[in-house]
């Protein structure tokens, strides 16, 4: 028995056992029936390990829309848990089998930062590098008691359900910090903490939950088996480099001011062509400003203004 099966149901386990008898059965069959060299297991594709890992009998059917996919999860099923072959069905209607069953949305829904709940408070998730912040808000709601402190247990108490779901649906793992909303008494604080020990304990991953600290957030170390969610359907955005923001107009501006005092001494000729993102060249050009007259006032020239869509909005190119 290994680590990974202590708190196991005896469901669990007898169900893990017959998945590895019967994978050890078929192994021993195709090396019997097979010439030597011959490949006789590989590991299975993610149709088959997403069987294997969370298939149980709560599940009422299994939708699988491409042919060849559904004679393998067929025979899979067949293979290792017999009883719920007849839950696997062929999805043939014309709409796409994710739209049909809401799960394109649920899908757009994970790769936002911030989750609205039923109540009207929200959650604001961010992966960063060294950890997952986690922050909790009232948000719209105001509550039907007139005590605030019954609001912030009700919305913390809502939240605990939809973060553990969030952290399960986004594959979250490593550091998870939870600002809840600050709680006066210590009676609520361990009614939510109970809450979420209580949410975890469905979860299949690895975890450990510390209680509230002198700040009142809660850290949930959490098994990183893969990837997360964002990480695996997206790529940092080209145009920040994944900073998730981009300079203002008006840092922008300071620095072109910096370089043309630069190049102010080396600059000859005529006029001067400024090419800029079409958001500065309208800081630029405004006459709220004197950003133009003190830029021509460095090169002691004058400056055309050259507004380019196709420029990334922190670039530009004085000449």
């Amino acid at each position: 028995m290994r680590t990974a099966g202590e708190g196991r149901s005896e469901e669990e386990l007898r169900a893990d056992m017959m998945f590895l008898y019967n994978l050890w059965l078929d192994m021993r069959q195709k090396a019997e029936r097979r010439p030597a060299p011959a490949l006789i297991h590989h590991d299975l594709n993610v149709v088959e390990r997403v069987l294997r890992d969370q298939l149980t009998s709560a599940f009422k059917s299994i939708w699988v829309d491409n042919e060849e996919a559904y004679e393998s999860a067929l025979r899979f099923v067949q293979r290792f848990q017999p009883a719920l072959v007849t839950r696997v069905k062929m999805y043939t209607r014309s709409t796409p089998v994710f739209d049909e069953f809401g799960i394109t949305s649920e899908l757009e829904k994970a790769l936002r930062p911030k989750v609205w709940l039923k109540s009207g408070g929200y959650i604001v998730i961010n992966q960063t590098e060294a950890l997952v912040a986690i922050d909790v808000n009232t948000g719209k709601f105001v509550g039907k008691s007139n005590r605030l402190e019954d609001t912030i247990v009700k919305t913390n108490t809502e939240a605990v359900k939809e973060i553990v779901r969030q952290i399960r649906l986004r594959d979250l793992g490593g550091i998870i910090v939870v600002d809840f909303i600050d709680m006066d008494e210590r009676k609520n604080r361990q009614k939510v903490m109970q809450a979420l020990e209580e949410a975890m304990r469905s979860d299949r991953a690895p975890n450990k939950i510390l209680q509230f600290n002198d700040f009142g957030l809660v850290a949930i170390t959490r098994k990183r088996v893969k990837q997360s969610l964002e990480r695996t359907l997206c790529s940092p955005c080209p145009y920040c480099d994944g900073a998730g923001y981009v300079k203002s107009v008006d840092t922008i501006i300071a620095e072109i001011l910096q370089e043309a005092q630069k190049i102010a001494k080396a600059v000859e000729g005529g006029d001067c062509t400024l090419r800029v993102h079409p958001e500065v060249a309208k800081v630029l050009k405004s006459s709220s400003n004197t950003y133009l007259e003190e830029l021509e006032e460095i090169l002691g020239r004058a400056v055309i203004i050259h507004s380019d869509p196709l420029l990334q909005q922190e670039k530009f190119d004085l000449v």
